[in-house]
């Protein structure tokens, strides 16, 4: 985000324990969340989808098939490394997870942003996109090395439609959502969203009808109709007047949407249609992003203002816990390791990578990396497809 390193000055918060935030919203009527289907549930012959997307392993999970070692034969041979972009440095470093070293480094384009997994999973392309130009670079897994860029401009994010037929560029400086043909790249429709300044994050209904916006520098959100490829809902956040809205992800159940927002200092949450706001969850200082454990039961916030993450249940909405990485830090993007014992994250102001146990969040390596470490993704990972992201995974 261009706009981002104000929240380069915020304090740090001490302490944790008994007093921990608490959502303005009633938790649903049960007491307890439900487990988590089996992965290998039969989907549902009622699902009514958008058309050509592959449907959820189960209704009441949609991460179910991404569960440990559920991989695909797509991701079959695949490096396991966590790579890393850098804004400032213009460069990707390469890191073998196992011994938490930097193994390798390359050129990433200008101001690359994020890591994202092909639709099928069998490319990671490097989002680049200093205007007025910007650039695509694909990764092949199975070597880790790069190859020759993709010309497209200011894709500061990179989304796929949950058919598989478009890629989703986010043109960010420009308030546009350009869908190119997947395989071809050649354009289908930028579609101009004037009132979304910073348009940044999304994520997708459960049916893959809808998408949910953040508008980062708007204090706003939009929803688009993934049938028409047109903006169908703008809603104006209410928590503060100066929001800035970044990652937003669908709950497990699929009936509730998490909207982090940097200046709100926690969580948004939308129905999972994506048609109204329906609470707020207070987390921490610059709440970042969103990610889910592989069995579904936590959510981890992010909190960059404050070098903290907020352990949240997805289906009650009560916050769990606390972590504070130890000497502070700005964890912003990244990935669940594929066995889910560990969560990755960029320190985007301090140059280094934090590697956390998601049993207890202990500090478990600080990497230094680059100028400007970004979004960073764990590869591979299981489950069928991508949407996106740093491994926004179904």
């Amino acid at each position: 985000m261009i706009a981002s390193g104000s929240m380069a000055g915020l304090a740090a918060l001490s302490g944790c324990g008994s007093n921990e935030p608490k959502a303005t919203v009633a938790p649903p009527a049960a007491t307890s969340p439900s487990p988590s289907p089996s992965p290998s549930a039969s989907p549902s012959p009622a699902f009514d989808g958008l058309p050509g997307m592959p449907p959820p392993v189960s209704t009441a999970d949609v991460y179910a098939a991404s569960a440990p070692g559920k991989f695909s034969e797509a991701v079959k041979g695949a490096r396991e490394l966590v790579y890393v972009p850098h804004n400032n440095s213009n460069d990707v470093w390469v890191i073998d997870p196992k011994t938490f070293q930097v193994i390798d480094k390359y050129y990433g384009g200008e101001e690359p942003q994020h890591i994202v997994p092909s639709y099928d999973m069998t490319t990671l392309y490097v989002t680049a996109d200093k205007v007025p130009a910007g650039s695509l670079i694909p990764i092949d897994p199975k070597t880790g090395k790069p190859g020759e860029a993709i010309m497209l401009q200011d894709p500061y994010n990179l989304y796929f439609t949950p058919d598989g037929k478009y890629a989703i560029v986010v043109a960010e400086w420009y308030k546009r959502l350009d869908f190119y043909e997947l395989g071809t790249w050649k354009l289908h429709k930028q579609l101009s969203v004037p009132e979304c300044a910073g348009v940044n994050h999304m994520d997708f209904t459960t049916d893959g009808k809808r998408a949910l916006v953040t508008c980062e520098f708007a204090n706003k959100l939009i929803a688009v109709d993934m049938t028409t490829l047109e903006q169908v809902q703008t809603f104006q956040l209410d928590r503060v007047p100066n929001g800035m809205p970044q990652d937003s992800r669908l709950a497990p159940d699929g009936k509730t949407f998490f909207v982090a927002d940097m200046h709100a200092d926690g969580v948004y949450m939308f129905d999972g249609q994506a048609t109204k706001q329906t609470g707020f969850i207070p987390t921490g200082k610059g709440a970042h992003a969103a990610y889910f454990s592989r069995d579904s039961k936590r959510m981890f916030v992010t909190n960059r203002g404050e070098g903290s993450v907020t352990v949240v249940d997805p289906a009650t909405y009560q916050v769990l816990t606390k972590w504070r990485i130890p000497g502070g830090g700005s964890p912003d993007m990244g990935s669940v390791s594929a066995d889910g014992t560990q969560l990755w994250l960029s320190g985007r102001y301090h140059d280094e990578v934090y590697v956390l146990s998601t049993e207890d969040g202990r500090l478990l390596a600080r990497i230094p990396v680059g100028s400007g470490p970004h979004g960073l993704t764990y590869w591979p990972q299981p489950g069928r497809f991508s949407l996106g992201h740093t491994s926004n995974i179904r």
